[in-house]
């Protein structure tokens, strides 16, 4: 290619490509199961990130959002084999995506991780609060259940919704608020796919998680006291070692 003929090129690309307007189409499958029935296909045409049409197969044809949109909505819609052909991708693009995600992704679990701890309530509360973290599970399903002697407790309980991580994983919270009685056992149960049977956590109230934690860092205060202590100590010797007496009249 001529030189100056690149250079030409190499500058309308360049100028085309800053702040360039840009027009695309994306294609989803939203889905429930492998059942064609439970499949929505969805055609998307942008221009500069805004929609401005839509073939949505629920509805069998396509819809705009802005004026230039519904001006070819309604001209698309006219064209019988075309809404037919994007009736039919629901089962030639979807159902051959859909089919093969789910033996090696969506059938797919992890067992969840449960911790199980104490937290001050706030004022005027009952006088202990328990709180029942479970976390990085998948699916999203699950059921998180308290016991008192192995008795369900329904009442004073409060259970967020499945939160996302952001990374397939979920997490979940569930609280109690209870009056503790003597020699009572309170567990946390939990039921999820991934588990061939309920995984149930119970509660050890020897020690707060407070107090261990306050006993960890006294701990942890008096050992960096001693070693301190110790490397003074045998600074001093060494000095001491080392000096020359001399004797006075």
């Amino acid at each position: 290619m001529d030189p100056s003929a690149l250079g030409w090129l190499l500058v309308i690309i360049t100028i085309n490509s800053a702040d360039g307007f840009r027009e695309y189409a994306v294609d989803r499958c939203v889905f429930n199961s492998t059942e064609l029935k439970d499949i929505q296909y969805i055609n998307s045409y942008y221009y500069n990130k805004l929609e401005y049409a839509r073939f949505d197969s629920n509805v069998g044809k396509f819809v705009g959002y802005t004026k230039y949109g519904v001006m070819n909505a309604d001209r698309w819609n006219k064209d019988t084999s075309l809404i037919a052909v994007r009736m039919a991708q629901k089962e030639a693009y979807c159902l051959n995506h859909v089919t093969a995600f789910y033996p090696h992704i969506l059938t797919k679990s992890v067992e969840p991780t449960v911790r199980l701890y104490s937290r001050t309530p706030p004022a005027g509360h009952h006088p202990s609060m328990l709180v029942c973290r479970v976390y990085d599970f998948y699916p999203k399903t699950i059921k998180v259940r308290w016991l008192r002697d192995g008795q369900e407790v329904t009442s004073d309980v409060t259970t967020t919704d499945e939160m996302e991580d952001g990374d397939w994983y979920y997490q979940v919270h569930s609280t109690l608020e209870y009056t503790p009685r003597s020699g009572e056992r309170i567990s946390c149960r939990v039921e999820h796919a991934s588990l061939k049977e309920p995984l149930v956590t119970d509660w050890d109230p020897s020690m707060p998680d407070s107090e261990r934690n306050k006993l960890a860092i006294g701990a942890s205060g008096l050992i960096l006291g001693l070693i301190l202590s110790l490397a003074g100590f045998i600074y001093y010797k060494r000095k001491a070692r080392g000096r020359i007496l001399v004797p006075t009249s």
